[in-house]
């Protein structure tokens, strides 16, 4: 509940899964309430994922003849999108989003860039491979924030782009269509919401990034905008050379950023840039796997949170599928960078696990612009219940729940999960894994072959 943990409380929810009534302290349930496992918490958005990706995990971790880095990291992703049909796609993304609500995410945030054929030529239908990411979410019961890129350039100012990107590019006309006939297709889906995303500031020039914003603006004033910023040292550098303005600098100075913004990364946004995006409450989407991941370096969180900003989570390149390692990991690489502990946390709320959790579901149902963000009237009835009899959580009240799940636990203290008032993991298991776990076997290994 909003104001704290309590016992005996009994959620109804109303015929189109949204939580119409919270009473606390309930001795006698009416004969027809479902009495829950464990503690219920509420459903963690995942703000940015590539769901092709989770296909790459672990494909990308030996050692190459010259250093690695994000940029190497990023033309063998090129090489292995070249093979991938609409149909591979959707099996990928389908057994990502299983993982994902078995993992307690119970919305997510598409930030999608595969969207012609493999020799740049677009579909017969513009959205189909938009349409497959949305049929995965629908199979797996997780709701979607869709969010269709905007690649349009390779490098700052409008540089043509390469040949490995051909997969991915739009002009501003041609994006414009996509984003209507997506509009118009999932208008009635409850589940699913349509935004943009600008892919960054290397793959899109002003002129483009003002009329994609108009372009979903025209259909949906409040609907959210993504893009990827500041994440390497190299961009910086390149930002500056550009424009003699770091990027996060250059996007507030010619860009209205308001609420409907969520900043990919923003690692190397600095002490005036992070005051500016907390002003104006856009969230940044930090994925603190990736970073590690691709070396990018940590987000000034602590600093950042303090001023007042807004943070969502993500599991970006999904070499892992795990909430609670997100955070975990965002807290741990604060104190690596400060040496010192404890450091997500305040006076009002003094337990680091119930901060982060809190501040990740209030800057995601923002960042996603979905009715969720708790367990109270009005909001979606998007549940996770915890199995209090696994070792970490055992005999935890309270906040100690959170700080237990988030620092002592796995994966496997998630027992059911909930979407707008519909279980889709019981027991840790989801009701179609089997099935679509194999069509992800059948599609791996023949993009392996």
């Amino acid at each position: 509940m909003r104001d704290g943990w309590a016992d005996d409380v009994l959620l109804e929810v109303d015929g189109i899964g949204f939580i119409s009534a919270v009473t606390a302290g309930i001795s006698d349930p009416p004969e027809d309430a479902e009495r829950l496992s464990g503690p219920a918490i509420p459903g963690m958005p995942n703000v940015h994922s590539h769901a092709f990706q989770r296909a790459m995990a672990g494909l990308t971790e030996a050692r190459g003849p010259s250093e690695d880095s994000f940029w190497t990291w990023r033309q063998r992703m090129y090489a292995f999108v070249e093979r991938i049909d609409p149909e591979q796609t959707q099996n990928i993304a389908a057994q990502l989003y299983v993982e994902m609500l078995q993992a307690g995410y119970t919305t997510v945030g598409e930030f999608h860039y595969l969207h012609h054929q493999a020799d740049g030529n677009p579909y017969d239908t513009v959205t189909e491979m938009s349409d497959r990411i949305i049929a995965a979410a629908r199979q797996a019961g997780i709701a979607i924030t869709h969010l269709p890129v905007l690649y349009a350039c390779s490098g700052f100012g409008g540089v043509a782009p390469e040949i490995g990107q051909r997969r991915f590019l739009n002009d501003s006309d041609s994006f414009a269509g996509l984003v209507e006939d997506l509009v118009n297709k999932y208008r009635g889906d409850p589940l699913v919401r349509i935004g943009i995303a600008p892919h960054s500031l290397r793959a899109v020039t002003r002129e483009q990034l003002l009329h994609a914003t108009d372009a979903i603006s025209r259909h949906d004033f409040a609907a959210p905008i993504h893009l990827h910023i500041a994440e390497q040292t190299r961009e910086v550098e390149e930002c500056i050379a550009w424009s003699g303005q770091r990027p996060v600098e250059w996007l507030l100075n010619s860009i209205d950023v308001d609420q409907r913004w969520c900043l990919i990364h923003a690692t190397y946004a600095n002490g005036a840039e992070r005051e500016r995006l907390a002003a104006g409450d856009a969230v940044v989407g930090i994925c603190p796997t990736t970073e590690a991941n691709l070396g990018d370096g940590i987000f000034p969180a602590t600093e950042y949170l303090a001023g007042g900003g807004h943070i969502g989570i993500g599991s970006d390149s999904n070499v892992s599928v795990s909430a609670i390692e997100e955070l975990r990991l965002l807290e741990y690489g604060q104190r690596l960078s400060h040496r010192r502990r404890a450091l997500l946390a305040n006076a009002d709320s003094p337990s680091v696990g119930r901060y982060l959790y809190d501040a990740a579901i209030d800057g995601g149902a923002r960042a996603l612009a979905q009715p969720i963000g708790g367990l109270e009237v009005g909001r979606r009835a998007d549940v996770v219940v915890l199995d209090g009899e696994t070792p970490a959580l055992v005999h935890k009240t309270g906040d100690a729940i959170l700080d237990s799940l988030v620092f002592a636990a796995n994966h496997r203290s998630i027992k059911d999960v909930m979407v707008a008032g519909r279980w889709h993991v019981r027991d840790g298991r989801h009701q179609q894994q089997e099935a679509i776990f194999e069509r992800f076997k059948t599609t791996l290994a023949s993009l392996l072959a």
